[in-house]
């Protein structure tokens, strides 16, 4: 027999059909005994498992129960028998079909009566949620490790041949160089060979860190940073005949590492540079401020732009390319770089942009 449920008059109503009410409930109801045993269910008890009523109650519960959680299923029922209630306890039930179903339960022992009412929801679909979700994180680090590991033994293993090719300009006597413009071509070469040693041995740094709260963070003067990245880039940019606007009279400096910063002005640039608009001069504009207490840089170029709708959710992907020039040097790994430098370090970077017309790149800064 079910309780008998009273209205707010404090009277037993006559007119409401509980045992409707038990028949029609999507949710698992049942009473089981201190036994061990079903001694009710309702329909849907028997719909999820897919047994029939006299399977169910023939055998123990525990015996649909999951192998692997019946020893932590039965201490937990031992508490009930003890008149405790049991409060959304989930564990594992196996239908007639061998499939895994997640059940969360809210169970209430009556004592005198020796006998303990439950209800269960199916969590299943939430629990293949929560499973796909960690195995995607999972993968995710693995690959992240993956990518520092490779990053870390590139950068290593090219701090040799720069090196080796800085030792060659120390050995190398211009004095006997007359011509200016041969003398200027090695200046720009020792120029770069400096800022890929500089650059190698920052990347050495930050990945020897175990975690972004070591990556050293200092005020930033983005004037400094930014004439480091055109300075190595000055052939480059020469040969392109690329036009950089920059004002950083606003915000002169932002907190965040020195080694990311450059990295993010040096993979913007060159991808503007080298996507501008066909037989047109790059033009670029950098400008930095602060609006409602944050501190921001904005890097606009001419250049081709992208389909927004087409490549939104994958813009910052790695090994992601969207140009189809064959002439471009593109890994796709440049804008992937921006981003996770970026968002590494509790910034957040936003990009609007039309297919020729250019892209507008908004990156905010953590204080």
């Amino acid at each position: 027999m079910l309780a008998p449920v009273f209205n707010s008059a404090g009277k037993e109503p006559n007119n409401y059909n509980l045992e409707l009410f038990f028949e029609l409930s999507p949710d698992l109801l049942c009473i089981a005994g201190y036994d061990g045993f079903f001694k009710r269910i309702n329909p849907t008890v028997a719909n999820t498992l897919g047994y029939s009523n006299e399977e169910l109650f023939a055998s123990p519960i525990n015996s649909f129960v999951h192998p692997d959680d019946q020893q932590l299923t039965a201490s937990s029922r031992q508490n009930l028998t003890k008149n405790m209630p049991l409060l959304n306890f989930e564990n594992r039930y196996l239908t007639k079909a061998g499939e895994v179903v997640w059940l969360s339960w809210t169970s209430m022992p009556i004592e005198n009566e020796q006998v303990v009412f439950a209800i269960a929801k199916n969590i299943t679909h939430k629990k293949k949620q929560e499973e796909a979700r960690n195995t995607e994180i999972a993968n995710l680090t693995r690959t992240n490790n993956d990518l520092k590991q490779l990053t870390y033994a590139t950068s290593h293993d090219l701090r040799s041949p720069v090196g080796n090719l800085l030792s060659v300009f120390s050995l190398l006597d211009t004095n006997k160089i007359k011509d200016p413009e041969t003398l200027e071509f090695i200046e720009m070469l020792k120029t770069a060979t400096d800022s890929l040693k500089n650059t190698l041995n920052g990347y050495m740094d930050a990945l020897s860190k175990n975690n972004v709260l070591n990556v050293a963070l200092e005020a930033l003067d983005l004037n400094e940073c930014l004439s480091v990245v055109l300075l190595s880039l000055r052939s480059f940019l020469k040969d392109s005949r690329a036009v950089i606007d920059v004002d950083f009279s606003e915000l002169p400096t932002v907190k965040f590492n020195r080694v990311y910063l450059e990295s993010v002005f040096l993979n913007l640039i060159t991808n503007s540079v080298k996507y501008a608009q066909p037989d047109s001069v790059p033009v670029i504009i950098i400008r930095s401020h602060r609006r409602n207490g944050i501190s921001e840089v904005i890097y606009t170029d001419q250049g081709q732009g992208f389909d927004m709708e087409k490549v939104q959710d994958r813009l910052f992907g790695f090994n992601q390319t969207f140009h189809n020039d064959k002439n471009v040097d593109s890994k796709g790994v440049g804008l992937y770089l921006v981003y996770n430098h970026i968002t590494s370090l509790g910034g957040h970077i936003t990009i609007d942009s039309e297919v020729n017309k250019g892209a507008r790149f908004n990156i905010s800064f953590r204080d």
